[in-house]
């Protein structure tokens, strides 16, 4: 089954082309990197495909949903850690928690909760007020919000952000868990060391065109990495504006 389909995607925003004519799929059950320079399209195409923007043109599908018409559907199935999204000031973040595990009707929901707050070692500030959280804390409880429902699909922008060592490598191993389980993972990333290690599928944008589009045993077998094939493509390039 295809998780993901993409047919000559475009998106402007006052005649700038955010995204021209993209077209991929992703095949359930795998594992995607999305990449390329600042403005080159990656939080905007991430956008489209969870429905919190129309495209311009083209399509998109998520799940065998219209992004267009379905956005609502869409939210409801998937797991979304956005860029720079934080959890609501005025909430706490053990009621965070539990408003997203109600609205996604999460069963043993308390369980749930407890164990993410015990995963990123947040049990003690389950009671603190989000907007009283650092940084690394708020995205943690954006990912543990991402992955509290157990989704089939996680859309991932630049979740390692704000993570120091430690929780990077937790995240990274939960996420290698989720890719041996056969979940379906697209992620946005500058962060390519670790990309390389969680990827199986690659896309590299650039000025809003898919650059290239492989697996990571291809590169293997040529020799490459993809911090080789990210600079080759698109280093000393200016990108689009953001």
């Amino acid at each position: 089954m295809r998780a993901i389909v993409v047919e000559n995607l475009t998106k402007e925003y006052d005649g700038l082309r955010a995204l021209d004519s993209v077209s991929f799929e992703v095949i359930e059950g795998i594992f995607l990197g999305c990449f390329g320079p600042n403005g080159a399209g990656k939080s905007t195409l991430l956008r489209i495909l969870t429905g919190q923007i129309p495209a311009s043109s083209g399509r998109a599908e998520v799940l065998g949903l219209e992004c267009r018409t379905k956005a609502m559907e869409i939210k409801k199935a998937v797991g979304i850690v956005p860029e720079v999204e934080s959890p609501p000031s005025y909430l706490t973040a053990r009621e965070f928690l539990y408003f997203v595990g109600k609205v996604r009707k999460v069963d043993d929901l308390e369980k749930k909760v407890d164990r993410w707050l015990g995963f990123f070692d947040l049990a003690d500030f389950g009671g603190t007020l989000c907007k009283d959280l650092s940084k690394g804390m708020r995205q943690k409880i954006m990912l543990s919000a991402a992955f509290i429902h157990d989704p089939r699909l996680l859309f991932l922008d630049e979740p390692f952000i704000n993570l120091d060592p430690v929780y990077q490598r937790k995240v990274r191993e939960y996420l290698l868990e989720l890719r041996d389980e056969g979940r379906t993972v697209f992620m946005c990333s500058h962060i390519l060391e670790i990309a390389q290690r969680l990827c199986e599928e690659v896309i590299i944008l650039n000025r809003g065109k898919v650059a290239a589009k492989e697996s990571i045993s291809s590169l293997q077998a040529r020799g490459e990495d993809l911090e080789t094939l990210f600079l080759r493509l698109v280093g000393g390039n200016d990108a689009a504006p953001p």
